[in-house]
C-alpha cells in the first residue's frame, strides 16, 4: 500500500519514513485511533517500506519485487493477528491463519474496515471475536523462524484490545525482548484495554480523527463523488472515513437505528405512569435482543453519539452538530431540550454499562429492558 493512498495524517507518515530512513525504529509499536482514522492502512504501508526497504517517503523506489508482493499482502515476512471466533468454515480453535484469504479480501475491498465490517464478513455478528492463547501460540511460532527475505519480519496485531488476558501474557516477554529485525505493530481503538505491561512496551502514536477537507477528498478521489456530497457526508462522519463510505453507499445502518431510537425515546417519554407504554419497552427490548451481539453494542454506541449530539444541540454549539435525523416528524431542535447536564451523565453512565455487560454475554432482553426503565427516568428527571 503506497502512503499516497492513506488519508491525510502527513505528520504520521513523515515521522515513520523518518525514523525508518534513519534506521530508529522502535521494536514494538502502538497506533491509537478511533475507527475510520487509518490506522490499519498506515500500519500496511508502514510494513511496506520497512520489508521493502523503500526510501524517500513512498514505497516505490526499492525492491520491486517485494512491494509486487506486499501489494498483494502475500509477503512471507508480513503477519497478521486479529480477532477471529469459530463459524460455518472453522468450526473450533479459530485462530486468524484460517482466515487469511479473507482477510486479504477483507483489506483489498475494505481497508479502512471496522471491526463489525469484519465480523460480518465472518458471519460472526452474534459472537465475541477475540485474540486468544492459540492465536498467541501461532505468532510465536511464526516470529521464531528466520525472516525470507533476510531483513525485518513484521507483525500486525490488528485491534489488540481483543486479545485476552493468557494471550496478553503469552505474547508479554516477545513483545519486550522480540528477536532480531522483528517489528510489533499493534493497533487498537481502545488503549485502556491492552494490560499496562504491554503499553509500557511500545511506543505509541496517537491518530487523531480525519478533517472533513481530507474525507471529502478521498470519497471525491476514491469514490467519484460530486463536492457537495462528499462534502456534506464529511460533514456527518465526524472524522471517521469508514462512517463516509457507509453513509455515501446506504449501508450504515444509522437509517434502521435511527428508527430504533425514536421509537424507544418516544416509548420512554410515554412510560411514565404508563402500563402500556412499559410494555411498548418491553416489546422493543425484545426486538434489539434478537439482533447480534455486535450489532446491539454498535446501535448503543450510536446512542452514545445521538444523546452527545442533542446535548450539544441544545447549548447552541451548532458547528459540532453532524446528525441529521431523517426519521418522519422527529427533530433533533426538538428533543434537544430533554438532554442536559442534569443527565447526560446518567444516561451515558447506564449506556455504556449496558455495553459492557452486552460485551461479557449476559442476557440481551435483560439489559436492555433494565437500560429503558432508566432512559425513561432519566429523561424525565430532566
Amino acid at each position: 500500500m503506497l502512503f499516497s493512498q492513506v488519508l491525510g495524517l502527513p505528520h504520521i507518515k513523515n515521522h515513520l519514513t523518518t525514523t525508518a530512513d534513519k534506521g530508529r525504529v522502535p521494536h514494538a509499536q502502538l497506533f491509537v485511533g478511533s475507527a475510520g482514522s487509518g490506522t490499519l492502512p498506515m500500519a500496511i504501508a508502514y510494513a511496506q517500506y520497512l520489508l521493502c526497504r523503500n526510501t524517500g517517503g513512498e514505497n516505490n523506489s526499492g525492491l520491486e519485487a517485494c512491494n509486487i508482493k506486499m501489494n498483494k499482502l502475500s509477503h512471507p515476512d508480513l503477519h497478521f493477528a486479529f480477532p477471529v471466533a469459530a463459524n460455518d468454515k472453522v468450526k473450533k480453535n479459530p485462530v486468524s491463519g484460517n482466515f487469511l484469504e479473507d482477510w486479504r479480501q477483507f483489506l483489498e475491498n475494505e481497508p479502512y474496515g471496522s471491526l463489525f465490517d469484519w465480523y460480518q464478513k465472518l458471519g460472526i455478528e452474534n459472537k465475541q471475536g477475540q485474540i486468544g492463547v492459540n492465536e498467541a501460540q501461532e505468532i510465536v511460532k511464526s516470529l521464531s523462524l528466520k525472516a525470507y527475505e533476510g531483513g525485518y519480519k513484521v507483525m500486525i496485531i490488528w485491534m489488540a484490545e481483543k486479545m485476552n488476558t493468557a494471550a496478553s501474557n503469552k505474547l508479554l516477554k516477545l513483545i519486550e525482548e522480540p528477536p532480531k529485525d522483528t517489528l510489533f505493530i499493534l493497533i487498537t481503538e481502545e488503549e485502556e484495554s491492552i494490560i499496562q505491561t504491554i503499553r509500557s512496551r511500545c511506543q505509541t502514536l496517537h491518530f487523531p480523527p480525519l478533517n472533513e477537507a481530507v474525507i471529502a477528498d478521498g470519497l471525491m478521489a476514491n469514490e467519484g463523488s460530486e463536492q457537495s456530497e462528499a462534502l456534506k457526508i464529511a460533514h456527518r462522519a465526524n472524522g471517521n472515513y469508514t462512517s463516509a463510505l457507509n453513509i455515501l453507499r446506504h449501508n450504515s445502518g444509522d437509517e434502521q437505528f435511527e428508527e430504533w431510537f425514536v421509537t424507544w425515546v418516544r416509548s420512554a417519554f410515554k412510560a411514565k405512569g404508563n402500563k402500556t407504554a412499559i410494555q411498548d419497552l418491553i416489546s422493543w427490548s425484545e426486538m434489539i435482543a434478537a439482533t447480534g451481539r455486535e450489532t446491539q453494542k454498535k446501535f448503543l454506541l450510536f446512542c452514545l453519539d445521538f444523546f452527545r449530539q442533542a446535548l450539544l444541540q441544545n447549548y447552541h454549539a451548532k458547528e459540532l452538530v453532524f446528525m441529521e435525523p431523517q426519521v418522519k416528524g422527529f427533530s433533533l431542535e426538538k428533543f434537544s431540550p430533554f438532554v442536559s447536564g442534569n443527565n447526560i451523565m446518567g444516561i451515558t453512565k447506564e449506556l455504556e454499562d449496558a455495553i459492557y455487560h452486552i460485551e461479557r454475554n449476559g442476557n440481551a432482553k435483560i439489559i436492555l429492558t433494565d437500560l429503558s426503565i432508566k432512559l425513561t427516568r432519566l429523561l424525565h428527571s430532566n
